[in-house]
């Protein structure tokens, strides 16, 4: 019989043969440095990605435009890098939109950009602006306030990593406890897990999730807690169905006689000879609850304003779908689907590479 590294090895190399479970897990990958490095990678890389110049609002990807940097009266408290990586740096500039600038002086004075063919002079101190003109493009367009789309959907990464991933600690939790405990020990603890499970069940997500994020409150952390408390169901069915075909076999008997305690032969001999079904529902619970929180954040019960969601960035952009820039709303769209899809792939991927070959 092999040992457990010699399965796991050859369930890795069935894994690096499927061309979609590879794909999937390329992209899950890169999302993930894209979390972790966020404010390094995006060009705006203040707080949130919130940088708002209204004048160019609602411009369409590749729009450029020339800005003058104008000291800020309080400039941003220095940083870290650690900081930096966490929370983005404050602006010690206000960057205004120009279209031609000149010094008159001991000043200088601008033309403000307003909007396509419209401008009005403005003057700065010498003493107060950095002369060294800064052209920026925006590969994704701005959203409505002027914001970079592109830097708001690299930090909104971070919240579509962080709500799958908790869920999914949570969903795993709870579910793997209580399927354990019901397939495990039968009669009435299975009685009463099963029928705990068929409520909860009956009780549509979207419901039970407004009822859980109405009950904690909006905002960053209680979503990620409302989404997982709601995805530990399909857990804990797939887990007692796994148990209760587990705990007849040889080896759980010979634990038994050998005195082993119930959670022992639970936690040490059962639930790793089960975990594969557990992972392919793990990598669908992630994928689905980035799609909830997206639809959370849509209906404005989710991540709140200004900081980044996906689903938020539709919400705030999707006017914009019948108007001449419909690729504001499109592009976070096109990054959950393929995020959920590169997660649908990998755990495809993975039921098949942990199937039993006989």
């Amino acid at each position: 019989m092999p040992d457990s590294e010699s399965i796991q090895q050859a369930a890795w190399r069935r894994l690096r043969k499927n061309p979609g479970a590879v794909f999937g897990l390329v992209v899950i990958a890169l999302s993930l440095l894209v979390a972790a490095f966020a404010y390094f990678i995006a060009p705006d890389h203040s707080p949130y990605a919130n940088r708002m110049t209204v004048e160019i609002g609602g411009r369409p990807p590749g729009y450029s435009q020339l800005f003058l940097p104008v000291k800020k009266a309080i400039p941003g408290a220095p940083k870290g890098w650690m900081n930096r990586l966490l929370y983005g740096t404050a602006d010690d500039f206000l960057y205004v939109p120009v279209t031609a600038v000149k010094t008159s002086g001991d000043s200088l004075v601008a033309q403000k950009y307003i909007d396509d063919g419209i401008s009005e002079p403005v003057s700065f101190p010498l003493a107060a602006v950095d002369t060294q003109l800064l052209q920026k493009t925006y590969w994704l367009g701005t959203d409505k306030y002027g914001r970079d789309m592109l830097s708001r959907l690299v930090i909104g990464t971070r919240v579509s990593i962080s709500v799958g991933l908790i869920a999914v600690i949570i969903s795993l939790t709870i579910g793997i406890f209580l399927g354990a405990m019901a397939g495990y020990f039968g009669g009435g603890t299975d009685d009463a897990v099963m029928w705990f499970i068929n409520v909860i069940w009956s009780i549509p997500t979207l419901l039970l999730v407004f009822a859980i994020t109405f009950l904690l409150g909006k905002g960053f952390w209680q979503v990620f807690v409302a989404v997982g408390l709601t995805m530990w169901v399909t857990v804990a069915r797939i887990v007692r169905g796994q148990v209760l075909a587990v705990r007849e076999l040889e080896y759980v008997e010979g634990a038994r006689a050998l005195g082993y305690t119930h959670s022992r032969i639970i936690v040490r001999h059962i639930l790793p000879n089960i975990l594969g079904p557990v992972l392919v529902v793990g990598a669908a619970n992630f994928a689905a609850a980035i799609v909830i929180e997206a639809g959370l954040s849509f209906l404005g019960i989710g991540v709140q304003p200004p900081q980044p969601s996906w689903g938020l960035m539709i919400k705030e952009n999707f006017n914009f779908i019948i108007t001449h820039n419909p690729m504001l709303a499109l592009s976070p769209g096109f990054a959950i689907m393929l995020l959920v899809l590169a997660f649908n792939l990998l755990g495809n991927g993975m039921r098949d590479a942990l199937a039993v070959r006989g």
